[in-house]
């Protein structure tokens, strides 16, 4: 399947459907809204994917908000989009790309790891901090935020 991927201008509205997919929290996507570059895919001028890169240190930046829509899953797309936010930081000369996702992202950790994200942190019981509501995923209480690192 062929996917355009190119930055959301500031004319277009945001799809925040597909964002909400990988946060529910509307106070963090407008966060990460506000501080970071969103980034969509389309086909067919369909959106069909979004992620934001956000700045959080020198040299670093994180690939949040990663999502496709559900219709599209399993089809290569999200490995695309990450591909996409690896190159973006290499050319912005950013050092370190991050990611993190909950324990029951068991797809979403595969994906990263197949994409050469290294585990190398745990922040426990991060959701249920942070979060207003339980969130579950394949049947387990998102609980812990998985962090994954990768050298660029």
């Amino acid at each position: 399947m062929k996917l355009e991927i190119r930055k959301l201008d500031k004319s277009e509205p945001v799809p925040f459907d597909l964002l909400y997919l990988a946060d529910p929290s509307k106070e963090a996507v407008n966060d990460y809204l506000n501080r970071g570059t969103c980034y969509i895919g389309l086909s067919n001028d369909k959106i069909i994917g979004v992620y934001v890169l956000l700045p959080t240190r020198p040299f670093t930046i994180e690939l949040v908000n990663l999502a496709v829509d559900e219709a599209f899953h399993n089809k290569g797309l999200g490995r695309k989009l990450i591909d996409h936010a690896i190159t973006v930081a290499r050319d912005g000369n950013y050092q370190v790309l991050e990611v993190g996702t909950g324990n029951a992202g068991i797809g979403q950790m595969a994906l990263y790891q197949k994409c050469g994200f290294s585990i190398v942190h745990v922040d426990f019981d991060f959701f249920r901090k942070h979060y207003d509501e339980p969130i579950f995923e394949n049947g387990i209480e998102c609980r812990h935020m998985i962090r994954l690192s990768m050298d660029l």
